[in-house]
C-alpha cells in the first residue's frame, strides 16, 4: 500500500489535512468520505529521509511471539470493553515489560495523535509487528471488526508459538545427543588417544588394524586441527553465503522440507502455518490474491513461498483456488477435497481452518513418535564409536597382557 497526503473538509465544514494507507488514490478518497471527510486533494506522498524510528538499534531487546500474544490479547479486551484505541495504546506503552515495546508503542500513539491509521503505524515497525498482523489489523479497521481482528490475531500467534515450541522440544533431544557424540570424538582423538599411542609406543608390538586407525587418526586432529578449525570456519561461512543467495536459499528451504525423519515434519508444519495465515486472512475480509502475497511472507520458507506466488499468479490469470492449489502440489488429495467443497460453498476460510487444525494432528502426531524414531539410529551411532573405540584400545592392551603371562 502506498501513503496518501490529503486535504478536505470534515462535517462542519473545517478544513483537515493529513496522511493515508491506500492501494489508490480512489481507495484513499473512498475510505476518507465513510470517515466524514470530503477530500478536496489526494495526492501520493513523496519518500523523505526520517530519522531511524526509535527502539530499533543494533542491540534493540527482541520483541518475541509471547509479547506479540500478550499485546494482541490485551488489545481484543481493551477494545471489547470498549476503551478508545489511543487510551488503550497509551496505557499499554506505558505497562509493557519490556523497554523496546514501550518506546515502540510510543511512538505508535504520536502516530495515531497525528491522524494516522493504526495499521499504518504498526507498518513502519516491520521487524516488530508481522505484515499478516498489520494487514488483519488493516481491514479490521475499514470493516469496524477491530476487536475480532486482535482475537483473531492472539489465536493465531498462539497457535504458531506452539508447534514452534512442539518442534523445538522434539529436537533437543537428538540434537543433544549428536553434539555430545562430536565434543567426545574430538577430546579421544586430541587428549585420550595420544595417552594410549605413547603407552603402546613402547612396547615395540605390532597393533592392529584398527588401533592403527585410531592413532593415525587422532594424530592427524593434534597435528592439523589449526587447519580443520579454518576449513570448518570457511565451510560454515560459504554455507551461510549460499543460503542468502536467493537460489541457495529456496534450495536448502526445499531440503529441509525432504529431509531423512524430519522432511515430512518440517512440511506439515508449513502447510499448517500456510493454511491458519490463509485462513486468518481471508476470515478478516482480506481479497484472496493479496492474502496469499502476504501468506507468501508468513510461512518464512522461500521454496514454499515460490509456489504460494505461482498460486497467486494462477488465480489472477483467471483460474479458481482449487486448480491454482492443485498446480502447486503441495497438497493431499484430502485436503484439496476439503479446498474445493471451500471453494464451492463459499466457506473457504472455515475449511483452512480445518486443513489447518487436520496438519497440527499430523504434525503432533509425528513429533509423539519422532523420538522412537531417532532412539535406534543414536543408539547405533553410540555403539559403533564405543566398539570401534574397545577394539581399538582395548585389544592391544589384552595382546600385550597375553605376551606378558607367556614369559
Amino acid at each position: 500500500m502506498a501513503e496518501f497526503s490529503y486535504r478536505g473538509r470534515d462535517a462542519s465544514g473545517e478544513l483537515v489535512t493529513g496522511a493515508i494507507e491506500a492501494g489508490t488514490e480512489r481507495a484513499a478518497a473512498d475510505t476518507l468520505i465513510r470517515r466524514g471527510v470530503t477530500p478536496l486533494t489526494i495526492q501520493p506522498k513523496q519518500p523523505s529521509a526520517h530519522p531511524a524510528r526509535p527502539g530499533l538499534g543494533l542491540f534493540a531487546e527482541k520483541i518475541t511471539a509471547d509479547d506479540l500474544i500478550v499485546f494482541t490479547r490485551q488489545m481484543y479486551s481493551l477494545t471489547k470493553a470498549g476503551i478508545p484505541l489511543l487510551r488503550a495504546i497509551e496505557g499499554l506503552a506505558q505497562n509493557s515489560p519490556k523497554k523496546r515495546l514501550r518506546v515502540v508503542l510510543s511512538d505508535v500513539v504520536e502516530q495515531l495523535e497525528r491522524g494516522r491509521e493504526l495499521s499504518a503505524a504498526l507498518a513502519a515497525y516491520p521487524k516488530v509487528f508481522p505484515r499478516v498482523m498489520v494487514a488483519v489489523i488493516h481491514v479490521g479497521e475499514n470493516t469496524g471488526q477491530l476487536e475480532t481482528s486482535f482475537e483473531q490475531l492472539s489465536e493465531y500467534f498462539s497457535r504458531e508459538q506452539s508447534t514452534t515450541k512442539q518442534v523445538k522440544s522434539a529436537l533437543r533431544y537428538p540434537m543433544f545427543i549428536v553434539s555430545a557424540l562430536v565434543i567426545a570424538m574430538f577430546i579421544l582423538n586430541i587428549w585420550v588417544i595420544p595417552v594410549f599411542a605413547n603407552m603402546f609406543s613402547q612396547f615395540n608390538a605390532e597393533l592392529p588394524l584398527p588401533t592403527r586407525i585410531l592413532i593415525g587418526t587422532s594424530n592427524f586432529f593434534v597435528t592439523w586441527w589449526p587447519l580443520l578449525l579454518a576449513v570448518l570456519a570457511g565451510m560454515i561461512f560459504a554455507f551461510k553465503s549460499y543460503t542468502q543467495s536467493l537460489t541457495g536459499r529456496e534450495r536448502w528451504d526445499r531440503f529441509k522440507t525432504r529431509m531423512p525423519i524430519f522432511g515430512d515434519i518440517v512440511l506439515r508444519s508449513l502447510l499448517s502455518r500456510f493454511s491458519r495465515s490463509f485462513s486468518v486472512m481471508l476470515r478478516a475480509g482480506v481479497p484472496l490474491t493479496q492474502s496469499l502475497h502476504l501468506v507468501a511472507d508468513a510461512v518464512d520458507n522461500y521454496w514454499m513461498q515460490a509456489r504460494v506466488e505461482d498460486m497467486r499468479r494462477t488465480i489472477e490469470k483467471g483460474e479458481g483456488l482449487t486448480r491454482a492449489a492443485q498446480a502447486s502440489g503441495l497438497f493431499t488429495p484430502l485436503v484439496m477435497q476439503m479446498i474445493s467443497v471451500g471453494e464451492e460453498t463459499g466457506r473457504v476460510d472455515e475449511l483452512l481452518k480445518e486443513v489447518a487444525d487436520y496438519y497440527e494432528r499430523e504434525v503432533d502426531y509425528d513429533l509423539q513418535s519422532l523420538t522412537a524414531r531417532i532412539e535406534p539410529i543414536l543408539l547405533v551411532l553410540v555403539a559403533v564409536m564405543v566398539a570401534v573405540m574397545a577394539l581399538g584400545i582395548f585389544t592391544p592392551m589384552i595382546g600385550m597382557m597375553d605376551a606378558y603371562k607367556g614369559r
